[in-house]
């Protein structure tokens, strides 16, 4: 695991906008060799999705070879519901660059057949030749996608009921109305995320402190699903200094010193 330590939220966004361009024009996608991109929704990627359009604007990077699947839907949520994650992705990415409209995935909340629509969606993460970068964000009790305290470090695409918690703190991007938040959403599993060649988290501001903590200085727990990036052999954080106000002091200045003798972004940073 690595730490990238940025001072502001937007930083974070440009850094891992600009990790995914680098990865993206490294891979050199084809219509036959597409990158395929796991990406997260809520508050915290809109950073990296606004540079990543600008990126896209200025002609520095293609999506047109790029595959994408999000991570989670809510369930009975219209697909045109401002709130639904497909509306999300629409307004803050998927309208404003050059990807294909099939390209683009996301769980169908909606499906008649719950169960069998989270079989199909893993199929075509295998059928796409898995996820190249994933690409999440953390809550503030460490879950994933929406995997929650106690999901299984092993789980797949699933239905998942929502705690309280999840549908209070999304409860923001429903006019603060919890009970308009929907109580189950589809989420890939933890052992989804952890199948992709490379996951990248992003955290920001004081409140994901306690999750950094867990992810990286304690141990692989269940109940703090983000810690299971300790088993992935390619996993980076990039957060800003508010969310390692929980670290030690010699965590920050280890990970500090060790992005200077190798950093991850070549001579695009």
């Amino acid at each position: 695991m690595q730490l990238m330590i940025r001072a502001t939220p937007a930083q974070v966004g440009e850094w891992a906008a600009r990790y995914v361009q680098q990865r993206i024009h490294q891979f050199a996608p084809t219509g036959d060799r597409p990158f395929v991109l796991g990406l997260p929704t809520g508050g915290t990627p809109i950073p990296m999705y606004q540079h990543l359009v600008a990126l896209h604007r200025q002609g520095h990077l293609s999506f047109r070879h790029v595959i994408t699947f999000n991570m989670d839907e809510y369930v009975g949520l219209p697909a045109s519901h401002p709130q639904s994650y497909r509306a999300y992705m629409q307004r803050h990415l998927f309208d404003l660059i050059d990807i294909p409209p099939h390209q683009t995935h996301i769980p169908n909340g909606n499906a008649v057949d719950l169960l069998q629509e989270c079989q199909d969606y893993e199929a075509k993460i295998q059928q796409a030749g898995g996820i190249e970068l994933c690409v999440g964000g953390v809550g503030e009790d460490g879950h994933i996608a929406f995997n929650e305290p106690g999901s299984s470090l092993s789980s797949r695409t699933r239905v998942k009921p929502l705690t309280q918690s999840t549908r209070q703190a999304n409860a923001r991007f429903f006019a603060d109305d919890v009970a308009a938040v929907p109580q189950e959403a589809l989420t890939v599993g933890v052992g989804t995320i952890l199948d992709a060649r490379e996951v990248l988290i992003l955290a920001h501001g004081s409140r994901k402190a306690i999750a950094l903590h867990h992810a990286i200085e304690g141990c692989v727990n269940h109940l703090w699903t983000v810690s299971a990036l300790q088993l992935h052999p390619r996993s980076i954080i990039v957060c800003d200094d508010d969310a390692t106000l929980e670290l030690k002091v010699k965590t920050v200045r280890y990970f500090c010193e060790l992005e200077q003798h190798s950093p991850l972004l070549d001579s695009m940073n």
